[in-house]
């Protein structure tokens, strides 16, 4: 997929440009915890200040009651130089703070969730979005995968392009979807198979292993007639499940975990007990993979020439049930800045790389989960489709 860059645009000075980001970073009170999706954004806000045009960035934070103030001075300390942040993102006050920016000035609007319109892709928020610019730049590879306003329907009112890190992130993943060196093996973790159902299917002919974890697994436990106690489950998901482990050819390239670690409550006194999966108690809580698996899992991605992981392992914000996550962060980082070319999505992958310290090794670290999976599942990216040479 060949897209439209800023690279190609020869005068940009002066010009509005409106820029679609993905500021949607992790916050506690009101303070930011990981500001790895504003850093990635960097390059392309810099170019623009370089070229002197008038970057106006917008955003989205969580729901509709998250402001994007604390980005604001994050992005500020980031960049050096003053960041206007304007408390809405339509209307008269935001295009009049616009309109007398000068060169090189940046803009930060206000969350565009603020606006129920937004999530509804109104072609009229859309206009009104588009009338503070002259040129758009897609810079939010991870809410591509989505029809909102600001990523699709804008693009039918401005000459688009995308920016560096957007079509860097389609570079590295094509590499995947096209014939990825063999071994090639997926870890997938998490909470939810409905969001990874696609891609699993999708990846029954290319990949030579899908190593499961996370409370996703315990869905095909379930399917396998395992006891998984009180653990988290997806119920919906349940008959969908019995079908894959009923199918030969998926079925023989999905590895489920051999042993688990179990407590009987979710929180740090909780006592950690590590059982085989035929041992699970109808009062335990599944909350990581078990040593063994963690073993076996290991050694299939040492021999792997391709890696891709997206979702944890297990509970990992709580100590106890932190080392499947950790452990094969760093088996895949190591293979990673050796002999294989590895991928990693998604927010909580991203966490639990930051935990290791290693995230620099892996080849490519994508800012989006489910757009990743999405067009690894190469199913419709429309906002992408204006953006195409």
């Amino acid at each position: 997929m060949k897209l439209r860059s800023i690279k190609g645009i020869k005068n940009l000075k002066h010009k509005r440009v409106l820029v679609r980001v993905d500021f949607n970073v992790p916050l506690q009170n009101k303070k930011i915890l990981d500001d790895t999706r504003i850093k990635m954004a960097l390059l392309t806000i810099k170019h623009l200040i370089k070229q002197e045009s008038i970057v106006v960035l917008m955003s989205h934070l969580g729901g509709r009651g998250s402001s994007l103030r604390p980005v604001a001075s994050r992005l500020e300390k980031l960049l050096g130089q003053k960041v206007n942040f304007i408390t809405d993102c339509i209307g008269g006050k935001v295009k009049k703070v616009i309109n007398t920016a000068k060169a090189g000035d940046v803009v930060l609007l206000e969350n565009l969730r603020f606006y129920e319109e937004e999530k509804k892709n109104s072609k009229m928020f859309a206009k009104n979005l588009a009338r503070l610019g002259d040129i758009y730049v897609n810079e939010a590879f991870s809410v591509s995968h989505r029809e909102h306003a600001s990523i699709s329907a804008i693009t039918g009112f401005l000459p688009s392009f995308s920016g560096f890190l957007l079509k860097e992130e389609i570079k590295k993943l094509s590499q995947l979807r096209r014939k990825p060196k063999k071994p090639y093996v997926v870890l997938l973790g998490g909470a939810k198979l409905s969001t990874k159902i696609k891609l699993i299917k999708g990846l029954t002919g290319s990949a030579s292993k899908i190593l499961i974890g996370g409370a996703m697994a315990n869905v095909f436990l379930e399917a396998k007639g395992y006891e998984i106690g009180k653990s988290l489950m997806e119920k919906k998901m349940l008959t969908e499940a019995k079908k894959l482990v009923k199918n030969k050819e998926i079925n023989k390239k999905i590895l489920l975990p051999i042993d688990v670690v179990v407590a009987k409550s979710v929180n740090n006194n909780s006592k950690a007990k590590v059982r085989l999966i035929s041992e699970v108690e109808k009062n335990d809580i599944i909350l990581d993979i078990g040593p063994k698996t963690i073993l076996k899992y290991a050694e299939i991605l040492k021999k792997a020439k391709t890696i891709l992981w997206n979702g944890p392992m297990g509970k990992f914000e709580l100590k106890h049930f932190e080392s499947g996550s950790l452990i094969l962060a760093r088996v895949i980082a190591i293979q990673s800045s050796s002999k294989a070319f590895g991928v990693c999505g998604g927010g909580e992958t991203i966490e639990v790389l930051n935990k290791t310290k290693m995230k620099e090794f892996v080849d490519w670290v994508s800012t989006g989960g489910g757009a990743m999976l999405s067009f690894l599942s190469k199913e419709k990216m429309p906002a992408l489709n204006k953006l195409k040479k």
